[in-house]
Protein backbone atom coordinates (compact mmCIF):
# COMPACT_ATOMS: atom_id res chain seq x y z
CA UNK A 1 0.00 0.00 0.00
CA UNK A 2 2.94 2.54 0.54
CA UNK A 3 4.15 2.08 -2.69
CA UNK A 4 0.70 2.70 -4.07
CA UNK A 5 0.34 6.22 -1.96
CA UNK A 6 3.92 7.05 -2.45
CA UNK A 7 5.14 10.30 -4.47
CA UNK A 8 7.11 8.18 -6.98
CA UNK A 9 4.10 6.07 -7.70
CA UNK A 10 1.90 8.70 -8.17
CA UNK A 11 1.64 9.44 -12.26
CA UNK A 12 0.72 5.68 -11.85
CA UNK A 13 -1.74 5.93 -9.26
CA UNK A 14 -3.38 8.87 -11.36
CA UNK A 15 -3.52 6.95 -14.47
CA UNK A 16 -5.36 4.07 -12.60
CA UNK A 17 -8.16 6.52 -11.18
CA UNK A 18 -8.46 7.65 -14.92
CA UNK A 19 -8.59 4.04 -15.98
CA UNK A 20 -11.28 3.48 -13.43
CA UNK A 21 -13.46 6.65 -13.87
CA UNK A 22 -13.85 5.47 -18.09
CA UNK A 23 -14.65 2.34 -17.22
CA UNK A 24 -17.19 3.10 -14.72
CA UNK A 25 -18.80 6.01 -17.01
CA UNK A 26 -18.64 4.16 -19.93
CA UNK A 27 -20.71 1.31 -17.63
CA UNK A 28 -22.99 3.54 -16.82
CA UNK A 29 -23.47 4.70 -20.94
CA UNK A 30 -23.84 1.51 -21.77
CA UNK A 31 -27.07 1.25 -19.24
CA UNK A 32 -28.42 3.88 -20.29
CA UNK A 33 -27.90 2.57 -24.23
CA UNK A 34 -25.22 5.10 -24.75
CA UNK A 35 -21.61 4.59 -25.53
CA UNK A 36 -18.94 6.99 -24.94
CA UNK A 37 -16.63 5.46 -27.88
CA UNK A 38 -19.61 6.83 -30.21
CA UNK A 39 -18.87 10.17 -29.07
CA UNK A 40 -14.76 10.03 -28.95
CA UNK A 41 -12.80 10.70 -31.92
CA UNK A 42 -9.32 11.71 -31.07
CA UNK A 43 -6.53 13.26 -33.08
CA UNK A 44 -5.54 9.17 -33.38
CA UNK A 45 -8.35 8.28 -35.11
CA UNK A 46 -8.23 11.24 -37.65
CA UNK A 47 -4.65 10.29 -38.39
CA UNK A 48 -5.37 6.82 -38.89
CA UNK A 49 -7.69 7.43 -41.45
CA UNK A 50 -5.50 9.47 -43.65
CA UNK A 51 -2.27 8.24 -44.93
CA UNK A 52 -0.60 11.67 -45.97
CA UNK A 53 -0.27 12.51 -42.51
CA UNK A 54 3.22 11.00 -42.38
CA UNK A 55 5.21 9.66 -39.75
CA UNK A 56 2.36 10.73 -36.85
CA UNK A 57 -0.20 8.19 -39.14
CA UNK A 58 2.63 5.67 -39.44
CA UNK A 59 3.08 5.36 -35.30
CA UNK A 60 -0.90 5.31 -35.03
CA UNK A 61 -1.63 2.94 -37.33
CA UNK A 62 1.80 0.80 -35.60
CA UNK A 63 -0.60 0.70 -32.34
CA UNK A 64 -3.13 -0.52 -34.28
CA UNK A 65 -5.41 2.35 -34.10
CA UNK A 66 -8.43 2.40 -36.10
CA UNK A 67 -8.59 -1.41 -36.10
CA UNK A 68 -10.10 -1.20 -32.55
CA UNK A 69 -12.06 1.31 -30.87
CA UNK A 70 -9.97 4.71 -29.53
CA UNK A 71 -11.32 4.04 -26.03
CA UNK A 72 -10.71 0.50 -25.49
CA UNK A 73 -7.01 1.74 -26.78
CA UNK A 74 -6.82 4.59 -24.38
CA UNK A 75 -8.07 2.46 -21.60
CA UNK A 76 -5.25 -0.58 -22.62
CA UNK A 77 -2.81 1.81 -22.54
CA UNK A 78 -3.50 3.84 -19.14
CA UNK A 79 -3.60 -0.39 -17.46
CA UNK A 80 -0.25 -1.30 -18.86
CA UNK A 81 1.32 2.15 -18.22
CA UNK A 82 -0.20 1.62 -14.55
CA UNK A 83 0.54 -1.52 -13.93
CA UNK A 84 4.13 -1.45 -15.29
CA UNK A 85 5.13 1.97 -13.22
CA UNK A 86 4.39 0.25 -10.11
CA UNK A 87 5.64 -3.15 -11.34
CA UNK A 88 8.78 -0.96 -12.31
CA UNK A 89 8.59 0.89 -8.47
CA UNK A 90 8.33 -2.51 -6.85
CA UNK A 91 11.13 -4.10 -8.69
CA UNK A 92 13.05 -1.11 -7.84
CA UNK A 93 12.38 -0.95 -4.27
CA UNK A 94 13.23 -4.65 -4.15
CA UNK A 95 16.77 -3.68 -5.39
CA UNK A 96 17.31 -1.02 -3.91
CA UNK A 97 15.46 2.37 -3.85
CA UNK A 98 11.98 3.74 -5.61
CA UNK A 99 13.30 5.50 -9.21
CA UNK A 100 12.54 9.36 -9.39
CA UNK A 101 8.93 9.21 -10.60
CA UNK A 102 10.14 10.77 -13.87
CA UNK A 103 12.27 8.22 -14.61
CA UNK A 104 9.79 5.80 -13.66
CA UNK A 105 7.62 7.49 -15.88
CA UNK A 106 9.63 7.15 -18.95
CA UNK A 107 10.19 3.69 -18.45
CA UNK A 108 7.02 2.63 -18.10
CA UNK A 109 5.95 4.75 -21.13
CA UNK A 110 8.91 2.81 -22.92
CA UNK A 111 7.52 -0.50 -21.81
CA UNK A 112 3.99 0.04 -22.39
CA UNK A 113 4.21 0.80 -26.10
CA UNK A 114 4.78 -3.45 -27.15
CA UNK A 115 2.01 -3.81 -24.83
CA UNK A 116 -0.33 -2.28 -26.32
CA UNK A 117 0.46 -3.23 -30.00
CA UNK A 118 0.41 -7.17 -28.87
CA UNK A 119 -2.93 -6.04 -26.79
CA UNK A 120 -4.40 -4.24 -29.51
CA UNK A 121 -3.57 -6.71 -31.88
CA UNK A 122 -5.70 -9.27 -29.74
CA UNK A 123 -8.52 -7.16 -29.47
CA UNK A 124 -8.48 -6.14 -32.83
CA UNK A 125 -8.98 -9.89 -33.82
CA UNK A 126 -12.53 -10.37 -31.35
CA UNK A 127 -13.66 -6.62 -31.96
CA UNK A 128 -14.67 -5.99 -35.56
CA UNK A 129 -13.90 -2.23 -36.87
CA UNK A 130 -16.15 0.28 -37.56
CA UNK A 131 -14.01 1.67 -40.11
CA UNK A 132 -13.84 -1.74 -42.04
CA UNK A 133 -17.11 -1.10 -43.27
CA UNK A 134 -18.46 2.58 -43.78
CA UNK A 135 -21.87 3.45 -43.04
CA UNK A 136 -23.55 6.71 -44.10
CA UNK A 137 -26.77 7.62 -41.97
CA UNK A 138 -28.62 7.01 -45.18
CA UNK A 139 -27.93 3.38 -44.98
CA UNK A 140 -29.30 3.17 -42.27
CA UNK A 141 -32.85 4.19 -43.14
CA UNK A 142 -35.35 1.66 -43.55
CA UNK A 143 -34.03 -0.51 -40.15
CA UNK A 144 -35.67 -0.88 -37.20
CA UNK A 145 -34.57 0.73 -33.90
CA UNK A 146 -34.69 0.77 -29.95
CA UNK A 147 -35.75 3.80 -28.39
CA UNK A 148 -32.86 4.50 -25.54
CA UNK A 149 -33.56 8.25 -24.96
CA UNK A 150 -36.94 9.55 -24.95
CA UNK A 151 -39.71 9.69 -25.63
CA UNK A 152 -39.22 10.45 -29.47
CA UNK A 153 -41.67 13.16 -30.80
CA UNK A 154 -41.12 15.93 -33.08
CA UNK A 155 -39.30 18.28 -30.61
CA UNK A 156 -36.21 17.75 -29.52
CA UNK A 157 -34.38 14.48 -30.85
CA UNK A 158 -33.94 11.74 -28.76
CA UNK A 159 -31.71 8.47 -29.09
CA UNK A 160 -31.85 5.15 -30.65
CA UNK A 161 -29.83 1.75 -30.94
CA UNK A 162 -29.53 -0.47 -33.70
CA UNK A 163 -27.43 -2.78 -35.83
CA UNK A 164 -26.43 -2.52 -39.13
CA UNK A 165 -25.98 -4.79 -42.02
CA UNK A 166 -22.71 -5.92 -40.40
CA UNK A 167 -23.72 -6.02 -37.16
CA UNK A 168 -22.36 -2.86 -35.63
CA UNK A 169 -24.04 -0.85 -32.84
CA UNK A 170 -25.00 2.40 -33.63
CA UNK A 171 -26.41 5.54 -31.00
CA UNK A 172 -27.79 8.00 -33.53
CA UNK A 173 -30.15 11.11 -32.62
CA UNK A 174 -33.51 10.42 -33.81
CA UNK A 175 -37.13 12.59 -33.22
CA UNK A 176 -40.15 11.23 -34.29
CA UNK A 177 -42.28 11.75 -37.29
CA UNK A 178 -45.00 14.63 -37.05
CA UNK A 179 -48.34 13.13 -36.88
CA UNK A 180 -47.18 10.48 -34.93
CA UNK A 181 -47.68 9.33 -30.92
CA UNK A 182 -44.53 10.15 -29.03
CA UNK A 183 -42.57 6.58 -28.82
CA UNK A 184 -41.77 5.28 -25.54
CA UNK A 185 -38.52 3.85 -24.38
CA UNK A 186 -37.78 0.70 -25.59
CA UNK A 187 -40.40 1.16 -28.37
CA UNK A 188 -39.18 -0.88 -31.34
CA UNK A 189 -38.93 2.61 -34.24
CA UNK A 190 -38.66 2.41 -37.90
CA UNK A 191 -36.15 5.16 -39.25
CA UNK A 192 -37.51 6.75 -42.48
CA UNK A 193 -35.73 9.26 -43.32
CA UNK A 194 -31.99 11.27 -42.30
CA UNK A 195 -32.36 15.37 -41.80
CA UNK A 196 -28.94 16.37 -41.59
CA UNK A 197 -28.35 15.85 -37.73
CA UNK A 198 -31.19 13.03 -36.40
CA UNK A 199 -33.22 10.65 -38.07
CA UNK A 200 -37.08 10.57 -38.60
CA UNK A 201 -38.55 7.56 -37.12
CA UNK A 202 -42.40 6.42 -36.78
CA UNK A 203 -43.81 3.21 -34.83
CA UNK A 204 -42.27 -0.31 -36.08
CA UNK A 205 -44.68 -2.13 -38.07
CA UNK A 206 -46.22 -5.28 -36.10
CA UNK A 207 -44.67 -7.53 -38.86
CA UNK A 208 -41.32 -5.57 -37.98
CA UNK A 209 -41.27 -6.12 -34.50
CA UNK A 210 -42.29 -9.53 -34.51
CA UNK A 211 -39.01 -10.38 -36.21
Amino acid sequence: MDLLLAPESRPFAVAALILIGLVGAESIALLVGMSLSHWLHGPADHAAEHDGDGHLANAFDWLNTGRVPLLVLIMLALGAFAILGFAIQAVARAMWMPLPALAATALAIVASVPVVRSGSRVIARLVPRDETYAVNPEDLVGRTAEVTLGPLDDGIPGRVKLRDAYGNWHFPRARGAKGHPPMALGTTVLLVAWEKTAFVAIPAPSDLTDR
